[in-house]
């Protein structure tokens, strides 16, 4: 059985759904001349039954599952805990991701529905003492640790020209696109990956850059499941495309010859600067990174001065770039664009850096309103204000 995880993106749920349909893909090929064997995959976003029916009609010797989709099975599925019974290996797949994400009971459950007497792997990125725990509790006494990472091997991120630019809210748009559209120009094979700060934001600068009549597709955890899957495998296998992307293609996900990925906004820390950077670069190959910041988000700079990313001329935008640009903009439907503020808005309300002061943050956000085309920023609902701590608080339109 491989155990795969769920994640959450700024409060939404952020399904690794990719991963899962990854590993299933890949045993399949590996059971390629082993027809008697099957593999299943069971993840959240998909119907219970048709994954029950599947199971009952097909051959499943190998399980890839997320969490609360597994327990739903052996809490709800007639059979599924006494077939669980008869699992021989069980593998624990990102074991400090799933633990940071609050699965450890879940964790704890499932390994109460399985044998004591199995093969056990667990893999993770780092050694944390709660990764020791659940090691203890997974595992036997005497299970053997490998290191995997020697001293002195080169990470990702080292194959990748890192350089950030510096400019105002107003001017990301013109510049990712005129970056795009010279990247475009220079690479007949390129892929991109222009990463965003929530789901909301992603669509809005998809819509955007669709209008200007790039190749686009966008993917974010506001999609289907089947849509996600279809730009997925769309943009693993081709080449000459553009993937505007929430996090949900920042860890893990493998899509070969990425030519340059570009971040626009604050990322939520170190670690998933480095996992989205780390889309490109891969196999050996070189890798283009660009980080597009507002002056008041530079203090992130600190975090990441030691992977040598240095900082690259903003380029002077020509007018006629800003005009396609606000064009662009105004003929995106006004509600992608409130989606897009109030998005933003509770992005940056939960971050350290600019959640402190709550004045300052109306300011910004009444900047970013701006940058989208609304000269007035729109109304939110009250129970989301509520729910952001940001009732009554002046600047904020409520409805």
């Amino acid at each position: 059985m491989f155990l795969q995880k769920r994640r959450q993106e700024q409060g939404k749920q952020l399904p690794f759904w990719e991963l899962a349909n990854q590993l299933a893909a890949e045993a399949r090929k590996l059971l390629k001349y082993h027809r008697s064997l099957g593999v299943q995959v069971v993840i959240g976003g998909t119907r219970l039954p048709q994954e029950q029916r599947s199971m009952q009609a097909n051959p499943c010797q190998i399980l890839v599952a997320t969490p609360g989709r597994l327990k739903d099975h052996l809490e709800n599925t007639p059979g599924f805990s006494t077939r669980i019974r008869g699992v021989k290996v069980l593998v624990l797949d990102e074991a400090d991701r799933l633990l940071d994400m609050g699965f450890r009971r879940d964790i704890e459950k499932i390994i109460t529905f399985i044998p004591k007497d199995r093969q056990t792997l667990l893999f993770s990125a780092t050694v944390s003492e709660e990764i020791h725990q659940i090691s203890h509790l997974a595992m036997r006494k005497d299970y053997d640790f490998i290191n995997a990472v020697q001293e002195g091997d080169e990470e990702t991120h080292a194959q990748v020209n890192q350089t950030y630019m510096v400019a105002p809210l107003g001017l990301h748009l013109p510049i990712l696109y005129d970056v795009l559209k010279k990247h475009v120009a220079e690479d007949a094979e390129y892929k991109v990956i222009v990463f965003c700060t929530t789901a909301m934001v992603t669509r809005l600068v998809a819509e955007v850059l669709s209008q200007l009549k790039l190749n686009i597709r966008e993917i974010h955890s506001r999609k289907t499941q089947s849509a996600r899957t279809k730009v997925s495998d769309e943009f693993r296998k081709s080449k000459g495309l553009i993937l505007v992307s929430s996090d949900v293609s920042a860890r893990g996900v493998d899509y070969p010859d990425v030519t340059l990925v570009m971040q626009v906004g604050l990322p939520a820390d170190r670690e998933q600067y480095i996992h989205r950077l780390g889309r490109t670069g891969r196999k050996g190959k070189e890798g283009q990174g660009i980080l597009l910041l507002a002056p008041w988000e530079m203090h992130f700079l600190s975090t990441v001065n030691d992977l040598s990313i240095s900082e690259a001329a903003t380029p002077s935008v020509d007018s006629s770039i800003q005009a396609a640009v606000k064009d662009a903009v105004r003929r995106v439907e006004m509600k992608s664009k409130e989606s897009a503020y109030q998005a933003w808005l509770g992005y940056y309300n939960s971050h350290k850096a600019t959640n402190r002061d709550k004045a300052r943050l109306v300011m910004l956000a009444e900047e970013f309103s701006q940058s989208i085309g609304l000269a007035v920023p729109p109304a939110i609902p009250k129970q989301i204000l509520r729910k952001m701590g940001l009732s009554n608080v002046p600047g904020l339109r409520s409805s």
